[in-house]
């Protein structure tokens, strides 16, 4: 697949090696050339990955927010008509400031408010409750990786489950957009737990079976 990554920080470099590492083909936009060209340098993939710049106009069948909720909401908000029809992975987590709750309504969502501001595109939370540094590993503690994933469109999680499978990771259906709710609070949960347990954001949350 074709594949747009918005962002050049640390997700979109996770998100990106395993994209790669799949087979996909990335392009990776960022406020500025020289940020996306960084990116693609180290994602290598003899050519797999190609930078552009963020306002760019998106052609690929798929995008990752791998950006801040606040750029996540502007990114939308600047590409609006143009996501129409495309699938949409919303890797956020709302959190406020101090870490220690989120800035959506007790009743919704990063990804639904994302969804409202987007009519047409396919909607998928995912990667949320993965750090960085495990994805560019693809695993932690020789476990590959769990990816939930939330959505009301089953074809558009069926394509983002592929993707993570390729990726060498396990992709879990969480069910509807609406329980992307319950995968944020999931993701502040494993953020706030880090001090705690030392783990330095090494850590995975996994369901075992």
């Amino acid at each position: 697949m074709d594949v747009t990554i918005i962002g050049t920080g640390n997700m979109a470099r996770g998100i990106g090696a395993r994209l790669v590492a799949g087979g996909h083909r990335v392009t990776v936009l960022g406020k500025e050339p020289g940020d996306a060209e960084a990116v693609v340098k180290e994602l290598g993939g003899d050519g797999a990955a190609q930078a552009g710049r963020s306002g760019e106009p998106i052609a690929d069948g798929v995008v990752v927010l791998a950006v801040y909720y606040p750029d996540a909401k502007a990114a939308v908000e600047q590409y609006r008509g143009g996501l129409s029809g495309k699938v949409l992975i919303d890797i956020t987590n709302p959190v406020n400031e101090t870490l220690d709750g989120v800035v959506t309504p007790p009743d919704g969502s990063a990804a639904q408010e994302l969804a409202a501001s987007a009519p047409g595109a396919r909607v998928v939370k995912a990667f949320n409750t993965t750090f960085a540094g495990t994805l560019i590993d693809g695993q932690v503690a020789g476990q590959p990786l769990d990816v939930f994933l939330a959505g009301d469109d089953e074809e558009a999680k069926a394509r983002v489950s592929k993707l993570v499978e390729d990726g060498g990771l396990r992709p879990i259906d969480a069910g509807p957009l609406r329980r992307a709710r319950e995968l944020e609070a999931a993701g502040l949960v494993h953020m706030s737990v880090q001090n705690t347990l030392g783990t330095g954001f090494a850590s995975a949350l996994k369901i075992l079976d």
